[in-house]
């Protein structure tokens, strides 16, 4: 038995203020229920570039940030990833993001047991810690047991000034990366030896810089987990191309802040190699990196159409 899992960054997975023209006069005067929604996908071109690459990932379970709610996941799921019968188990909880985009999972397998954890108060703020959430999904995979995932898209490094944000959003990251390994210590006492996965977007990259010093490396370096993207080459670890910022003296640059982080148990046991899957990436993404460019799929455009501005991680597990 394998189980393929995946995340992804999918990027505005909206269809919020795009209901249909012609909806009867009734519905103004009276009010409407859901049954009355017709929803459409935001730039509908570009979620066919999503949906192309999460098919192409062959996964099994699939981590997604930046989806609105439960009816835009499946109204997506349905429409292009083959519905309920490929995808039998979605799962969304609205969390603390003023945008309304949350963290999800698909799953072709069982999902028996999900745990928010966005009640939880930054002690530091008094406001909740965790930007959207941190989505705790236990997967019933056949042959193998149980499968827990840590669903997660942090703290982004804008911040509320003027300039990079990188060093200014640091400190919230970093306490909400030292938030998640509790959780896991908490499910998981010897946690090195549990069955489980962190993964999602993380927001920061493990290397200190100009703009300030790494969030995440409390997490990712955490010797109970391997972030197994480190088994690629080093040009071939990113995940999310930024093009610079003239004004901020910055030029493009090339970043993992996408993570699929499994335990050392399940890490030791399946020594293969991660896939990133970059075919759904704009054009731009090519920029300030003379003579290179890889396979596209057809459709994508300079800026958009696209699938993502992040690439999606796919890792198989045989054992554990």
């Amino acid at each position: 038995m394998a189980v393929r899992v995946a995340t992804f960054n999918v990027e505005n997975l909206f269809t919020r203020f795009l209901f249909a023209k012609g909806l009867p006069r009734r519905l103004v005067e009276t009010g409407f229920t859901s049954e009355d929604l017709r929803f459409r996908l935001s730039d509908p071109e570009s979620k066919k570039l999503t949906a192309e690459v999460l098919l192409g990932l062959g996964a099994d379970v699939l981590a997604l940030q930046e989806v609105e709610d439960l009816d835009t996941l499946k109204t997506f799921r349905d429409r292009f990833l083959g519905g309920r019968e490929a995808w039998p188990h979605a799962m969304l909880i609205d969390g603390n993001d003023d945008r309304r985009i949350d963290v999800a999972v698909l799953s072709r397998f069982p999902i028996v047991h999900a745990r928010s954890w966005q009640h939880l108060v930054d002690p530091t703020t008094g406001k909740p810690l965790f930007s959207r959430d941190c989505l705790e999904v236990d997967v019933e995979v056949p042959e193998l047991g149980t499968l827990t995932l840590y669903v997660n898209h942090l703290k982004s490094m804008r911040g509320d000034g003027p300039g990079p944000g990188r060093a200014a959003t640091e400190p919230l990251r970093r306490r909400q990366m030292n938030q998640i390994r509790d959780l896991v210590t908490r499910r998981f006492p010897d946690p090195a030896t549990g069955t489980w996965i962190v993964l999602g977007d993380l927001n920061d990259y493990v290397e200190d810089d100009e703009q300030g010093r790494s969030s995440v490396r409390s997490l990712v370096e955490w010797d109970a987990l391997e972030n197994v993207v480190d088994r690629l080459p080093e040009a071939e670890r990113w995940t999310h191309h930024f093009n610079g910022n003239p004004e901020w003296n910055l030029g493009p640059a090339r970043r993992q802040l996408d993570y699929l982080l499994p335990s050392r148990r399940i890490a030791a046991a399946n020594p293969g190699l991660p896939r990133i899957d970059r075919r759904g990436l704009p054009l731009r993404a090519s920029d300030g990196h003379a003579g290179e460019s890889w396979p596209r799929l057809p459709g994508v455009g300079y800026h958009r159409p696209k699938a993502s501005d992040h690439c999606p991680i796919v890792f198989e597990i045989r054992a554990w």
